[in-house]
């Protein structure tokens, strides 16, 4: 009876912080702000299905596919993410079971992952939330074999490694610092196991769709990649992304150096102890490869169960339990200045007038490496009502629609048409993706373009001779928006063969980005 009553106060404890995560993430987001630029990118891959995409695997699209089934609404959108964000908890709450952590241990670990980083990160429908639930499922199922040398756990790492790959390229990373670990320790001995390399074989089967679209594509994630350094990494700072490190989770970046000092030297926990080397070694990468520094965030959860179990031991008698509510309280007090400022949750205008206090965290940094007015996320989650409305508007101005081909900028532009039109627009860019999402077997005569403001009167210039008329229908007015500026332009009467120019064009930067 007493262990039955002990159950239910365990699963009605992990209820109740399953329940927080869900409602601190529905109120972390202002009505003021949309969904986010990359988001609209993820939700369009639902429509052009596909082993991989130029910038993700798959598995994001697979996911999008699911929330267009279910209506494609924002509350689906903010769903997932939110869901991945749960189940991070749960999978951490269950690895403090699997290392003999009580009551108390769970509870201290899952309030060190629940207010933290985390609810940033799973407020915005991106690869990330699942990247972070992968890197902490592995570590999990590693933390299983190790206690149990079952060799289901092998397989079961293997699923999980491959969920990984085709959620996100980043969880390489894991792999890349978990090696030097297992040689470094006696766990060097899975490497004669048959049944290692037979799980790493379904790992490698597993992904395979993944690595054969990117042959056949021509590896254009090593051309992103390569764009990616050149125009963003070339800009992070080393020291920037350490301290960024200790911000993640500093409410509970007790529990994270508890569990790497008890890996070292505390007797129940020391047989994982190539967390310990894995946890530098992963580092290290991170900052040789100059990483964005929320790329490490998902080598941090798991960590939360080590210290957790230590600390759960140390404060067991005496005068020492005193402190069990202090270590439960301090993320919650931690989590108070981030919610005034980490978070959507506050109007642009509220940020104006606290624009000092924005500037001096660093929060108004782009990837440009210069401040801005809002941070750049919050900026991206403005103009896109906006954008699309005038593009519907300009749209409903023209002859025929039907013969109409909506060109953008960038992704952004063009997801957040799709996703707003109320009149079925397809609009296409020569950005990301959607450079092969063109549909050229419709012919067009009129064509709006979609340009950011410093380009448009070089646009018209260009543009407007192949066309009988051109005219500017509108731009976005929010001030705040990253797009700010960004124009609609309208030509209509085509004095040559657009799709032939534009077959001509695709295949001209296709080319170029695989020399």
């Amino acid at each position: 009876m007493l262990k039955r009553i002990n159950m239910t106060t365990e699963a009605a404890l992990l209820a109740g912080f399953i329940l927080a995560k869900f409602a601190l993430q529905a109120i972390l987001i202002s009505p003021a702000y949309e969904l986010h630029r990359d988001e609209y990118l993820h939700l369009d891959q639902a429509n052009h299905l596909a082993w991989g995409y130029l910038s993700v695997p798959p598995l994001t699209s697979w996911i999008s596919y699911l929330i267009k089934l279910l209506g494609n609404s924002v509350w689906w959108v903010k769903f997932f993410p939110a869901l991945f964000g749960a189940l991070t908890l749960v999978v951490v709450w269950k690895a403090v079971a699997a290392l003999g952590g009580g009551l108390f241990a769970r509870a201290l670990a899952a309030t060190g992952v629940l207010f933290s980083v985390l609810l940033r990160l799973n407020t915005l429908y991106q690869p990330n939330s699942v990247d972070v639930l992968c890197w902490t499922a592995f570590y999990y199922t590693v933390i299983r074999y190790i206690g149990t040398e079952r060799p289901r756990w092998l397989f079961i790492g293997a699923v999980v490694l491959a969920i990984g790959f085709l959620n996100k390229y980043n969880i390489i990373f894991l792999v890349v610092g978990l090696l030097p670990a297992i040689l470094l320790t006696t766990q060097r001995s899975v490497l004669s196991n048959r049944r290692f390399w037979a799980a790493m074989g379904l790992a490698l089967l597993l992904i395979s769709p993944n690595l054969i679209w990117q042959y056949r594509n021509g590896f254009p994630v090593v051309q992103h990649l390569g764009e990616l350094a050149d125009s963003q990494l070339v800009h992070v700072d080393r020291w920037g992304f350490l301290r960024a490190q200790l911000v993640f989770f500093l409410g509970s970046v007790v529990l994270i150096l508890a569990g790497l000092y008890a890996l070292l030297a505390y007797q129940p926990l020391r047989r994982y102890r190539l967390f310990f080397w894995s946890f530098f070694a992963t580092l290290a990468v991170f900052i040789y490869f100059r990483a964005k520094d929320y790329y490490a965030i998902g080598l941090y959860p798991i960590y939360h169960a080590f210290g957790a179990v230590f600390l759960a031991d140390v404060l067991d008698t005496g005068w020492k339990r005193l402190l069990r509510p202090v270590l439960l309280l301090l993320p919650l007090l931690f989590f108070i200045p981030m919610y005034r400022f980490a978070f959507p949750n506050r109007s642009p205008a509220y940020i104006m007038a606290h624009h000092d206090s924005y500037r001096e965290i660093g929060l108004l940094r782009w990837e440009d490496g210069k401040d801005h007015d809002l941070p750049q996320d919050f900026a991206d989650m403005l103009g896109w009502k906006e954008l699309a409305r005038k593009v519907d508007s300009a749209y409903a101005q023209v002859p025929d629609p039907t013969r109409t081909l909506v060109m953008c900028d960038n992704y952004g532009q063009a997801g957040a048409i799709n996703y707003y039109s109320e009149r079925g627009i397809r609009a296409v860019s020569f950005n990301a993706d959607y450079i092969n999402w063109m549909d050229l077997s419709q012919p067009y005569s009129h064509y709006i373009r979609v340009k950011s403001a410093w380009e448009v009167e070089d646009e018209l210039e260009k543009t407007s001779p192949y066309f009988e008329r051109a005219n500017i229908t509108g731009a976005i007015n929010n001030r705040y928006a990253r797009e700010y500026g960004t124009t609609v332009m309208v030509f209509t009467g085509a004095k040559i063969d657009i799709n032939e120019r534009l077959r001509a064009e695709v295949m001209e930067k296709k080319n170029a980005s695989r020399r």
